[in-house]
């Protein structure tokens, strides 16, 4: 009942919410870019979303375009990536209907021919900003235990188990644990199978 009929409203109602909320981030944000002369202000990247569709995700840049690691690497970028508010565009994309606010993060599109028959239904859902995995450890995590968690969710969606999430992911930020999703190992498909 509630994935069928009560999360899609409920995602339009808490990503309006949070527009609201947060805009003023948005605009301090885009002006900061702006200031410190650092183009493009969005990063994008095609990701997978429900049923293998990709569509294109867009997040507040972190990294320069060109160089090496290191030499992409700016402040403002890396503490938008520390505060995770470098995600915050993606509540657009739960407004158009290609993200929840909870699911499993929508992996790049080059991963989609590499899943098993099991791990391509973690795209039984809509992807999320936040999810099951995330707050289980990240990045931290091998590719198999990401994997487990996504299918967990995948086959348990509730409103309580959302708001489980939801709360975990707010205790989460508010722990300014160390950023290290720059060091997270690519998905090669000889994991989780």
């Amino acid at each position: 009942m509630y994935a069928r009929f009560l999360k899609r409203p409920l995602d339009i109602i808490f990503a309006l919410v949070f527009i609201f909320v947060f805009s003023w981030l948005f605009i301090l944000i885009s002006l900061l870019f702006f200031l410190i002369a650092e183009r493009p202000l969005f990063f994008s990247q095609e990701r997978i979303g429900r049923n293998g569709k990709t569509f294109t995700l867009y997040k507040f840049r972190t990294l320069k375009s060109k160089g090496t690691l290191a030499e992409r690497k700016f402040a403002w970028g890396s503490f938008l990536r520390f505060t995770s508010l470098d995600e915050l565009p993606q509540l657009f994309h739960v407004l158009n209907g290609d993200m929840s606010l909870i699911g499993p993060r929508p992996l790049p599109v080059e991963y989609l021919k590499l899943f098993s028959q099991e791990q391509k239904k973690r795209h039984d859902v809509l992807p999320g900003i936040t999810g099951w995995a995330q707050v289980n450890g990240r990045n931290s995590v091998s590719w198999q235990e990401k994997f487990k968690f996504d299918l967990e969710y995948v086959q348990n969606v509730s409103f309580t188990f959302d708001l489980k999430i939801l709360f975990k992911t707010i205790v989460l930020l508010m722990s300014f644990k160390k950023d290290t999703s720059l060091l997270e190992e690519k998905f090669t498909g000889n994991h989780g199978q």
